[in-house]
């Protein structure tokens, strides 16, 4: 189902945009990170990394979310 837009976005839809964005920023970056981790390690088995955390905190994405905004709204 699509929703139209009948005007500007609320605070609140702009914030929760903002947040959807970066959480899929951070969750993307994760998963690359942990994917050139695995090819390292199949490449090089006497060498191999770890792993990286496997979630995004909170924390990370509000931080995240604030840097955007911060982009979005310079003069």
């Amino acid at each position: 189902m699509s929703v139209i837009s009948t005007g500007p976005k609320s605070g609140f839809e702009i914030r929760a945009d903002l947040l959807s964005q970066a959480q899929g920023l951070l969750e993307g970056n994760l998963y690359r990170d942990n994917d050139s981790v695995q090819v390292h390690n199949e490449n090089f088995p006497n060498d191999k990394r770890s792993l990286k955390d496997q979630f995004v905190s909170t924390e990370e994405v509000i931080a995240t979310a604030r840097q955007l905004n911060e982009f979005v709204t310079e003069k």
